[in-house]
């Protein structure tokens, strides 16, 4: 247990002085979670609607996913990647059963390493060809993570600023169609996301993404999906890709994977490419993320074949449609799949006042793009949860109604 003696200006100060100054926090602390509840401590209840940003799959609090950590972190924490890691081989394994694709899997910590690791993999692949192809096309308005490469990857400008030069080869192509224009003898892959989730909660069309995967294979181009909010039975299937019915070379993932604990996979049905040597990771794939990791999959697959999961999104999606026929001149539109939603904005100069005054009424939701708000609850949230947090969410707009 924390130290509880100090207060939360206490705390804000220390913040202040001792923390790099990367997020605008609000002034709030949270000391217990129960599913997809989260408590002061002096009592007062939020309903949380986004899940640690689609990272707490499995909700807050959850005893069975609690008592697999304890138990792992009892006997192994971490050893390294020289010797065999049991839970590693056992959720490389059940990944790879859930998804349906026949591919190999490797362990590291957050979505932007697993990208990171499916950039590699892409460019020693483009190394068997003739003209050696580099270049990775990715979409305007993707975002792929933080580091020098993903950020270079990432098509939104504003992320670039400060922080050049940043790495070469990659290609931004303007949306789906625009992707045939840019693609040349250079190109290696393409990465996408099929349900962007900073860009606006945009779902891909679904012709169009089969059409193009037809076409890189015809081409020998790879295509990486990244998955690392879309997968792991967020989208209401293990992966997107299965939603979208194709089959990627790459697939990364990360968020939900672990419940809560870090942990990042790039899965390739491409076998032959890296050999001992040409890539790693420390903490990547140790003891304790990948018994998280299976224990999160188990929950969430049984959630599944129960089709709890399913009523969850059939619930919460009568909710949103609610909401739009209630709040027509605030929101445009529903977007999204599975438990990755939004709502389209108006005008979104809305979409801060919208955020606060949920979070004014005990309700926690997220921003995405510029004029949507983006829903990511756990994906075993209860309907009493789904009621309630839609009862101070109905809240909220009305206080904003214009």
């Amino acid at each position: 247990m924390f130290d509880k003696k100090y207060n939360i200006d206490d705390l804000m100060g220390f913040d202040e002085k001792y923390v790099m100054p990367t997020y605008a926090k609000k002034k709030i602390r949270f000391v217990y979670g129960d599913n997809c509840r989260l408590y002061t401590p002096c009592g007062k209840e939020f309903i949380d609607f986004s899940s640690g940003i689609g990272v707490c799959s499995v909700g807050h609090g959850n005893v069975k996913l609690a008592e697999a950590i304890a138990m792992q972190a009892r006997d192994l924490l971490h050893l390294s990647n020289l010797y065999l890691i049991e839970p590693q081989v056992l959720l490389a394994k059940k990944i790879v059963e859930l998804c349906g694709y026949d591919m190999q899997v490797f362990f590291s910590n957050s979505g932007a390493e697993a990208n990171e690791c499916a950039i590699k993999i892409a460019r020693k692949f483009g190394e068997r060809y003739k003209f050696k192809p580099y270049k990775i096309v990715t979409l305007q308005s993707s975002f792929h993570g933080r580091t020098l490469a993903t950020l270079k990857a990432t098509g939104q400008d504003e992320m670039h600023r400060h922080f050049a030069p940043l790495p070469d080869g990659f290609v931004r192509a303007l949306d789906l169609d625009d992707i045939y224009n840019v693609i040349d003898e250079k190109t290696c892959a393409v990465m996408i996301e099929l349900v962007m989730g900073e860009g606006g909660i945009f779902a891909q069309d679904k012709l169009k993404v089969g059409a193009l995967a037809k076409f890189l294979k015809e081409k020998n181009v790879l295509l990486i999906i990244d998955e690392v909010q879309s997968g792991v039975y967020r989208s209401g299937e293990m992966f997107a890709s299965n939603v979208y019915e194709i089959t990627p070379d790459i697939i990364s993932t990360a968020k939900g994977l672990g419940g809560g604990v870090p942990i990042g996979a790039t899965l390739c049905g491409i076998k032959d490419v890296f050999v001992p040597g040409d890539h790693g990771s420390t903490f990547g794939g140790n003891f304790l993320s990948t018994r998280a990791g299976l224990c999160a999959l188990e929950i969430l697959e049984d959630e599944y074949k129960s089709f709890r999961l399913a009523n969850n999104i059939k619930i919460f999606n009568r909710h949103l449609e609610e909401i739009l026929k209630e709040f027509p001149s605030l929101f445009e539109s529903k977007v999204g799949i599975g438990l990755m939603l939004g709502l389209k904005l108006r005008n979104q100069k809305f979409q801060k006042e919208v955020i606060d005054s949920a979070f004014e009424e005990g309700l926690l939701i997220l921003k995405s793009g510029k004029d949507t708000i983006r829903f990511l609850p756990a994906l075993n949230i209860k309907i009493d949860e789904i009621e309630e947090g839609f009862s101070r969410f109905k809240k909220a707009c009305n206080s904003l109604r214009l």
